[in-house]
């Protein structure tokens, strides 16, 4: 019993070092971006918390459906009917990287690498 100090010190570095990445959060985190659907659409082709959390995962199963398998077409939870093309059907309601994919995925701090190969067409601006 004569560690008891020794031991309590220890507890108490452990704790104070465990706390310090919530004790340095920034006073008021970026919120995150409210992404808006363009006036022509009603929704996308999932619902909105589906396209948040799995868009990437989606996209890589069209692509795969299209080149592996040769399906063209995606049929929604809904039951609306897709063409799998990601310059035909999603660019065509998210016209403007900038305003849609770059806040999204700044704000993550992700880099697709959608990009390489798919450009964004201009649009006026």
């Amino acid at each position: 019993m004569f560690d008891k100090g020794k031991v309590l010190g220890g507890i108490f570095i452990f704790l104070l070092c465990a706390s310090l990445p919530f004790l340095f959060v920034p006073a008021k985190q970026k919120d995150m971006p409210e992404l808006k659907l363009p006036e022509k659409e009603k929704a996308c082709i999932e619902e909105r918390l589906f396209m948040r959390e799995k868009h990437m995962r989606l996209l890589s199963l069209l692509r795969d459906e299209k080149v592996r398998h040769g399906e063209r077409f995606y049929k929604s939870r809904d039951g609306r009917v897709f063409e799998v093309d990601l310059s035909g059907t999603c660019m065509r309601c998210h016209e403007r990287k900038e305003e849609f994919c770059d806040r999204c995925h700044g704000y993550m701090g992700v880099k697709p690498d959608c990009f390489f190969c798919h450009n964004y067409r201009r649009t006026g601006t």
